[in-house]
């Protein structure tokens, strides 16, 4: 054999979790976690659409399972899972830790075969309105989610962007102009709408959001709104979904100052990206430090990196003498 095609046939390393077409799997069983296709069992982090799915048996936190419904209807088994209350399934030791990124959301530590490993699914290390804080996933290997895994995103005190949000909506109004500011449906909305009411604006927003904030607030978590009926009331501030920045109704509330609310702040340019007045580096993802800190207090000597900066930010850890490699689908052999 041709030390060419001893390479390619050189297997690849056998991780504790692998990267299938459904999504990522705890090797040796029948748990995926996060996977965008239906599978048989899955631990669900959170309720956005690019980590859900309507899969036969869902293990989640009962706000998580409350958020999903919405998004996908009525799903067929649930288990709702307190955080911090080991419980075994499968053979499994399992137990759920808040993740910090919106409402409900969790890590998951899994302990199979004597082998400790703990998921982060979206993780968010700075405490944030409308979500619970997160913990630490304490084990042995670490897969982290590493969206903002590039030393280039390190974010402000975020006491600091929301004293700059709600200037921008106190200069707005000033200036005679309604403040609109764009996030996600679930989570960075209802954040928004959390600070702004606390800053003691009235707030309306768009049906989608006021949705979701319907399970917040049934979830424990108030947040004082109003649903946008295509008119604005005098001192309002106005949030509406990250894809409805060129959306027609919002020219029928009259003059308006905008901005986009999002951890991609930090990139030059992209206030004109989403054609907006201005973007604040508000994030429900650790920035970059905060994933070096959050790998150190785990206790975790193998990390596996997944999603955004995967390859950047294993590098990195390397060079801090971790076991640390980005989680990728196995490779086809190339033999010719």
């Amino acid at each position: 054999m041709t030390s060419s095609a001893a390479t390619a046939a050189r297997p690849e390393p056998a991780h504790e979790v692998e990267l299938l077409t459904a999504g990522m799997r705890l090797r040796g069983t029948s748990l995926y976690l996060d996977a965008t296709q239906a599978t048989g069992l899955a631990f669900v982090s959170h309720a956005h659409s690019d980590h859900a799915a309507r899969h036969q048996r869902v293990l989640a936190t009962e706000a998580t399972l409350r958020l999903l419904a919405h998004r996908v209807g009525k799903l067929p088994s649930s288990l709702a899972i307190p955080y911090h209350q080991p419980f075994t399934l499968d053979g499994i030791e399992m137990e759920l830790v808040p993740a910090g990124h919106v409402l409900g959301s969790a890590q998951i530590r899994m302990t199979y075969k004597e082998r400790c490993i703990g998921y982060t699914g979206d993780l968010n290390t700075a405490a944030a309105l409308t979500a619970e804080p997160a913990g630490i996933a304490f084990c042995e290997v670490l897969v982290i989610e590493s969206t903002f895994g590039l030393p280039k995103y390190r974010f402000p005190p975020r006491e600091e962007t929301y004293q700059a949000i709600r200037s921008f909506a106190r200069e707005s109004l000033d200036a005679g102009a309604t403040p609109v500011f764009f996030g996600y449906t679930l989570g960075k909305s209802q954040e928004a709408m959390k600070l702004l009411s606390d800053g003691g604006f009235p707030v309306a927003v768009h049906a989608s959001i006021a949705d979701m904030a319907d399970h917040y607030i049934a979830l424990g978590c108030p947040l004082p709104h109003r649903r946008f009926d295509g008119a604005m009331r005098p001192g309002e501030a106005l949030i509406f979904p990250m894809h409805l920045t060129r959306s027609r109704a919002l020219d029928k509330i009259g003059a308006a100052k905008t901005a986009v609310l999002t951890g991609w702040a930090l990139d030059p340019g992209t206030r004109y990206r989403y054609g907006t007045d201005a973007a604040f580096p508000l994030s429900d993802h650790a920035d970059f430090d905060g994933l070096l800190s959050y790998v150190e207090k785990t206790g975790a000597r193998k990390v596996l990196t997944v999603h955004g900066f995967a390859k950047e930010l294993a590098a990195c850890l390397r060079d801090r003498g971790y076991d640390a490699q980005p989680l990728m689908t196995p490779r086809q052999l190339e033999l010719f």
